[in-house]
């Protein structure tokens, strides 16, 4: 009897504490499916030039894990080898007869898309790496500045015998398509960051080709 009543205690215990042993650890609970999100975002731009860009994103969620975006931004410069070497041009015809003459170009194109964006499910439902594709509008503006003898002479150039053609001048709306992906990392509640990269084709009078590569900020709702 002494026995047994020494006996019940310490299987008592020994079995609680093989179930505890095989017990699996409770995975912490994958958050919510997310109904949407919003960031900004700065890139590097590269393309002809290396340059920035800046703008911003929003999603809905419209079925299942399918996200319905808008992007919206500006790449400060997209300028192509030939709107250089226009400038350059012009700007050697007058140095013959006006002496020091230099110029500029740059070419920044606002733009604003929409498209799909899908993030594929990982363990633990956390971390989202997607990838997505849209389509939209880019508005190109040609900026080329002309300097006789340091002074800004760009508004004037039909003084000097030069009138500047479309190709230097004004601006341009044209269709743009983009592709990419990224991985967005939650970092504290509902704040998460979005490394991203895009590549973007403009379909202005000489095609435009800039890829997008940087970090957005926002949340998640």
């Amino acid at each position: 009897m002494k026995n047994m009543l020494i006996a019940v205690p310490v299987w008592i215990a020994l079995t609680g504490s093989a179930g505890a042993q095989t017990t699996p650890a409770q995975a912490k609970p994958a958050p919510p499916p997310s109904r949407g999100y919003a960031e900004v975002v700065a890139q590097s731009a590269f393309g002809n030039v290396t340059t920035q860009s800046y703008g911003g994103e929003v999603g809905i969620t419209i079925a299942q894990r399918w996200h319905l975006y808008f992007e919206g931004g500006k790449v400060r410069d997209t300028a192509t080898n030939t709107l250089n070497a226009s400038a350059q041009s012009i700007a050697g015809a007058m140095t013959s007869t006006q002496g020091e003459v230099t110029t500029s170009a740059k070419q920044p194109a606002t733009f604003g898309l929409a498209g799909l964006r899908y993030p594929f499910a990982t363990r633990g439902g956390r971390v989202e790496p997607y990838v997505m594709g849209g389509a939209g509008v880019a508005q190109v503006t040609r900026d080329v500045v002309f300097t006789v003898g340091g002074s800004d002479v760009t508004s004037n150039m039909a003084q000097y015998g030069v009138v500047l053609g479309s190709d230097l001048a004004g601006s341009e709306n044209a269709a743009m398509l983009s592709m990419g992906g990224g991985i967005m990392w939650p970092v504290w509640k509902h704040a998460v960051l979005d490394f991203q990269y895009r590549y973007g084709h403009i379909f202005s009078t000489e095609a435009i080709n800039v890829s997008r590569a940087g970090i957005g900020i926002g949340v998640r709702f």
